[in-house]
């Protein structure tokens, strides 16, 4: 079996991707083929799937008749780029290239930030495909030429032959409605009697046979602005989640020799050398080679602080160079970096229905048929009881237009899809929809000590002398003299205090590591041991003097047999835990730790930082079976991590969150990865999970309700068809700007 993606281009219908995701599902030898009508993407899984894209492209049109599917391909797949010499423009020069009849404005020649435009509809930016300009002339010039006959008709006066108004009505009516004839009938011959086009077809002709002419002109004008609308909002709310989270860039510059060329992004190399201006996002993952800056990562990582770049440095694309011009060597070609790595991450989440789509897609098809078997009832026996068959028919004819679910269908997705922008632009990735609505069942939120709560770290905060023939400057030289030949973390923080605090260290003549014990050693004829209490009382040191503190880690210094100091080490608590903890209680959370460490170094950074639940010295595996405990006591758990021996357990809790400095494998058995070390990002992650299910109901019950209060008012003679036609695309178009809403919501 294989995997393969490809784009529904014009596919427009929420209601209409479920469709023809169902009937690709029957079809034998597909695996699995989910359509994200947010992206409009259909993933395929089959052997051979180009085998199956003619059979599938029937489908397609069987169901939406404009629909093409091609596959997906590379940022600029299909577009023509020329490559272009240095200029010295300082990246504010603006150059027009015709490319292949599509004018492209390429601004900024670093390469980076460009916009396509006038392209007739066939750019591929941000990953989708833009609606055609020409379709979108012909749908205002049908709407204007329509209502303009529309007016005439209601307006004309009373002494025109009746017929002439008639006509007038006809001629609206076509102009308006002959783009859904057209897909009704196409419908009606693929046995699709319940698409949205028939039903409206229907109940417009039929207002005609009860001599409702301007209510049937004016109900397809008024659906047709609906849809207008609605087609906008959905594009409008693609495009700015897409530029939310797509930071690829479309050329760069690759510098060769004493030039420097433009290129597609997708053909640079690892190895290669590429220029970056100051305001140019760094294009692909590499190293800096020349020049120093300072560097934004918050589109990332979410982190808002630059950081330093010097030459060596790794660069990670989608970073802001801020304040140097700068080369780069590219270490990853485009399809690995961090900019593809972080959309493909989020496209996968919108492939991954939440339950509540699956339900709501569900629902729709079981809608629709009551709705429309109620319109017969109501059209026939009311008719036949009371003798009035043309409201009664009217009222029937206004249930059609009510049973279109297109408002339903479309609530759930770009709710969802939102809050995945939303959180990839604040470093939070959600493999999957699931993940994103199970976060807001959460009941406790789990977390790992090292690097979750803690910098993960040591950092020396006090020497203490013991011998008062030494300063702490003198001891702080002999525990650096030490530790030159450790690589241990603890060596190398004490490597790196005694480097900041300019303090001057020398190799010793011998030495000799003891694992988990210390460093054996001679320096300028005296003998040092420098390690734990284990190794002095293995060399017979009186260790009398040492009192151990609660928490953290002493290393102790002998010389010649006797102690002389006390370095002590700890794991510093990131400054803004304290703050997360805090929010993540305020709604309504419980909180628990589980680490490896000593009991009396957890208890003390659990009653820093305000965390209820404390479980120390744990192995991997106990970490598991204790999560469990948790789970069957307070119900579904949240684990944070970023370690290689939390990957068991991330994959055991409900939700597992992994820290984007940790391990891969860990970042590998996460539901949620948050680029940057900040545990702010949990109650955020948090946050945003409610909203999109909050959102997401309540577009579904803002949809469910105004089609009930008009299909009742519509039976108690107080609503008509305009009414019904604004319960249907009116209803989807607000549904559409509640869900964007999300993105604005949480915009840094």
């Amino acid at each position: 079996m294989s995997k393969k993606t490809y784009i529904l281009e014009n596919l427009g219908c929420a209601n209409c991707a479920a469709k023809i995701e169902k009937k690709i599902l029957e079809l034998p030898g597909i695996e699995e083929a989910d359509i994200t009508f947010a992206t409009k993407q259909l993933r395929l899984t089959a052997d051979h799937p180009d085998h199956y894209i003619e059979q599938i492209e029937r489908i397609a049109r069987s169901v939406e008749p404009d629909i093409r599917i091609r596959e997906r391909k590379g940022r600029n797949a299909g577009t023509k780029i020329h490559e272009h010499n240095q200029c010295d423009c300082d990246g504010n020069h603006q150059e027009h290239c015709s490319c292949g009849g599509h004018d492209h404005e390429h601004s900024n020649c670093g390469g980076h930030d460009h916009e396509s435009h006038d392209c007739g509809g066939h750019c591929q930016e941000h990953g989708h495909i833009h609606d055609s300009h020409p379709a979108h002339k012909k749908e205002e010039l049908a709407i204007l030429f329509g209502s303009v006959f529309f007016l005439i008709g209601v307006f004309l006066p009373d002494y025109a032959p009746f017929p002439a108004n008639i006509g007038i009505f006809i001629a609206a009516y076509l102009i308006l409605g002959w783009n859904v004839l057209k897909n009704a009938a196409a419908g009606f011959r693929n046995r699709q009697i319940f698409d949205e086009n028939f039903l409206m077809s229907i109940a417009t002709i039929g207002a005609f046979f009860i001599q409702e002419y301007p209510e049937a002109v004016g109900v397809m004008l008024f659906f047709r602005i609906g849809e207008y609308f609605e087609h906008k909002a959905v594009e409008k709310s693609r495009h700015s989640i897409m530029e939310a989270i797509d930071m690829r860039p479309e050329t760069v510059s690759l510098v060769k020799e004493d030039s420097v060329f433009i290129i597609p992004a997708e053909q640079a190399m690892p190895g290669q050398i590429l220029l970056v201006r100051a305001g140019d996002r760094i294009p692909l993952d590499g190293t800096l080679i020349e020049g120093t800056t300072r560097v934004d990562t918050s589109a990332v990582t979410g982190e808002p602080v630059p950081v330093s770049a010097v030459p060596g440095d790794s660069l990670i694309s989608g970073c802001l160079n801020l304040s140097g011009l700068i080369k780069m060597r590219v270490d990853k070609p485009l399809e690995e970096s961090m900019v593809s790595r972080i959309l493909e991450c989020v496209e996968n989440a919108a492939a991954g229905k939440p339950k509540m789509e699956r339900f709501i897609t569900r629902f729709s098809r079981i809608y629709t048929p009551i709705v429309v078997i109620a319109a017969a009832i109501t059209a026939i026996i009311p008719s036949i009881l009371t003798g009035d068959w043309s409201y009664w028919i009217y009222t029937a004819l206004t249930f059609l237009v009510i049973s279109c679910p297109c408002a339903l269908v479309l609530s759930v997705p770009l709710a969802f899809f939102s809050a995945i922008g939303a959180g990839s632009s604040h470093g939070i990735l959600f493999k999957n929809g699931l993940s994103l609505e199970a976060i807001r069942n959460i009941k406790t939120i789990v977390m790992d000590k090292t690097g979750t709560i803690t910098k993960g770290t040591f950092e020396v905060v006090e020497i203490i002398p013991l011998d008062s023939d030494y300063t702490k400057t003198e001891l702080l030289s002999l525990f650096a003299s030490c530790e030159t030949a450790s690589n241990h973390p603890i060596a190398n923080s004490i490597l790196t205090y005694a480097r900041e605090e300019n303090i001057s260290y020398l190799s010793p003549e011998q030495t000799e590591e003891f694992a988990g014990l210390g460093i054996h050693a001679f320096l300028s004829g005296k003998e040092l041991l420098c390690g734990n209490r284990k190794l002095m009382e293995q060399h017979h040191i009186d260790c009398s003097a040492f009192v151990p503190s609660s928490y953290g880690t002493e290393v102790i210094l002998a010389a010649d047999g006797h102690l002389i100091g006390i370095l002590h080490i700890e794991d510093m608590v990131k400054p803004e835990s304290k703050e997360a903890i805090s929010q993540i209680h305020q709604m309504g959370l419980q909180t628990a730790m589980l680490t490896g460490d000593h009991e009396s170094n957890a208890r003390t950074i659990a009653a820093s930082t305000g965390i209820r639940t404390v479980y120390s010295r744990l192995l991997p595996e106990e970490k598991l079976i204790t999560l469990r405990k948790i789970r069957e006591k307070n119900g579904a758990v949240m684990f944070v991590g970023d370690g290689m021996n939390d990957a068991p357990v991330l994959a055991g809790a409900d939700v597992g969150a992994a820290m984007g400095n940790g391990a891969d494998a860990a970042i590998e058995a996460a539901d949620v990865v948050f680029m940057s070390k900040d545990l702010m990002a949990v109650p955020q992650a948090i946050a945003i999970s409610r909203e999109a299910v909050r959102t997401a109901k309540q577009n579904i019950i803002f949809a469910l309700i105004i089609k009930a209060l008009v299909l009742i008012l519509g039976f108690l003679k107080y609503a008509n068809m305009w009414f019904a036609v604004f319960a249907d695309s009116g209803v989807a178009f607000l549904c559409v700007l509640n869900s964007i809403r999300i993105l604005y919501k949480f915009k840094k």
